[in-house]
Formats: C-alpha cells, sequence, structure tokens
C-alpha cells in the first residue's frame, strides 16, 4: 500500500524509491493545527501559529525517525533557482529563496511544504544524491524539473537515466483551470507538444500539470518516473487544496533524505 500510518499521522509513499531513500508526502491528518489549518499543518505563513507548525513538524519528523536538527527547507519562490544543502538550516538562519533542493548528505532531511503545487522527488542511487522540486504553473512553464535535473547532473555528475523520479499528490488535470495568460504561456514554453497539456471543457482551459511535469522528465533523459495520481481537489479530507479552498487553509508537507 502506498499510505502508511504512525499513530494518527498517515503519509503517503512512492514504490519506485527503495530502502535507500527515507520519504514522505504527508496528509493532513494527525496534526494539532484548528480549522482552517486542520490539522498537520506545516506552513508557517498562513497564519497558522508558530508553536502548533513546530509541534506538526516534529510530529511529522518523529514518523521518519529523523531528528529535528537535520531539516535542511527553503522559502519557495515559484521559480526555478537550485539550493544545495550541505549541512541543515540552522533555525536562526534566513531561509534561501529556491524551489529545488539537493544533497549528498545522508544527514539531511530535504522539506518542502504544498498546497496544490506539484512535489517532485528526486534520488540518483549511483551517485547517492536526493532532491526534490516545488512546481506550481509557473514552476512547470519555468521547467524547474528539467533544472533540477540539470543541476544534478552538473553539480554531482548524475547520469539522468539512473535518476528516480516521483511526481507526488497535487491539483490534478479536472480541477485545474488557467486563464488565458497562463494559456499564452504554456504554448510558449511547450509548443505544440501544448495542445497534449490542456483540454477545453464547456469554455473553460484546464492545465494538466502532471504530464507536463513528466514530459520535462523525460526530455531531461529521466526514465524512471512514478506519478501517484492523487488529486488535492478532489480529496481535500486527505491534502490541503488552495483553489479548492479559496485560499484558507494550510500546507502539507514532503520529506526526503538518503539513509532509511
Amino acid at each position: 500500500m502506498p499510505f502508511a500510518t504512525y499513530r494518527e499521522i498517515e503519509y503517503f509513499q512512492f514504490g519506485i524509491f527503495d530502502t535507500a531513500v527515507c520519504h514522505a508526502i504527508f496528509t493532513r491528518k494527525g496534526g494539532i493545527s484548528p480549522e482552517p489549518w486542520a490539522s498537520l499543518n506545516l506552513g508557517s505563513s498562513v497564519g497558522d501559529v508558530k508553536e502548533r507548525v513546530h509541534e506538526n513538524r516534529n510530529r511529522a519528523l518523529a514518523a521518519l525517525k529523523r531528528d529535528p536538527a537535520s531539516i535542511f527547507d527553503v522559502w519557495q519562490v515559484h521559480g526555478r533557482e537550485v539550493a544545495f544543502a550541505e549541512s541543515p538550516r540552522k533555525p536562526d538562519t534566513p531561509h534561501l529563496q529556491a524551489d529545488v533542493i539537493l544533497t549528498n548528505k545522508p544527514g539531511i532531511t530535504l522539506m518542502m511544504r504544498f498546497a496544490d503545487c506539484v512535489p517532485i522527488l528526486l534520488h540518483d542511487p549511483i551517485r547517492n544524491v536526493v532532491g526534490m522540486a516545488h512546481a506550481g504553473w509557473a514552476g512547470t512553464v519555468l521547467g524547474t524539473a528539467r533544472n533540477a535535473v540539470e543541476a544534478m547532473h552538473r553539480h554531482y555528475n548524475s547520469n539522468p537515466v539512473d535518476i528516480k523520479a516521483a511526481i507526488g499528490p497535487s491539483i490534478g488535470p479536472d480541477h485545474y483551470e488557467v486563464g488565458p495568460d497562463v494559456f499564452s504561456q504554456i504554448q510558449h514554453s511547450f509548443g505544440k507538444a501544448a495542445q497534449d497539456l490542456v483540454h477545453d471543457q464547456n469554455g473553460h482551459t484546464f492545465f494538466d500539470m502532471w504530464k507536463a511535469n513528466q514530459m520535462l522528465l523525460e526530455e531531461s533523459g529521466v526514465r524512471q518516473i512514478e506519478v501517484s495520481g492523487l488529486c488535492t481537489a478532489c480529496h481535500i479530507e486527505d491534502w490541503y487544496s488552495h483553489r479548492a479552498e479559496k485560499g484558507r487553509t494550510g500546507r502539507f508537507g514532503a520529506l526526503v533524505s538518503l539513509g532509511k
């Protein structure tokens, strides 16, 4: 089963990764935050109290038996910048602005937060590198997934054919409506392939970010890809969805590290 539990915590895991990778995409279950962030909110910029977010984070880490002091996280800005984690981020250190984080250090736990955007987890078992990317529509059209693979190749000498990639729970193609401005940027970025990434329904345009990011990974040479196919907007009992909950919601966490 792709879902696992630890006490009241429930999280999703991919079948593509072996035991050399410790990872989880946490549902919203098992935390202490009240509505509208109920309950395992890991987002500190959505109005929840800092102490509750801290406790939720510690619960998530405990589920994977990871030390809270091992965390490396960033300030996600819907771009394509890459941060290389050489040591955990100290609590009194400002966040770097980035939407890709990579490391080859087993003592570091990479963490990002989501509520409709696409989590992309990466592992190169040959070079012992893990990574994570955050891609909303902006990151997708900017090619953030491609930039992550290129950074792994450039910085760690990863061969894309060795990289395993996983596309996590995020808003699905039947719910992610976009306007003319975004559609124009999709066309600019993907060219003729854009017609395979959008569909029209009663005059409304919907964007398939799962397929778009899979396409970016494949164009980068990645051949081992797993797509969760879980729509956050369809299942707000499990996931936070900024779109479905009209912006009044929390953020679920994704963690990845080397080692069990």
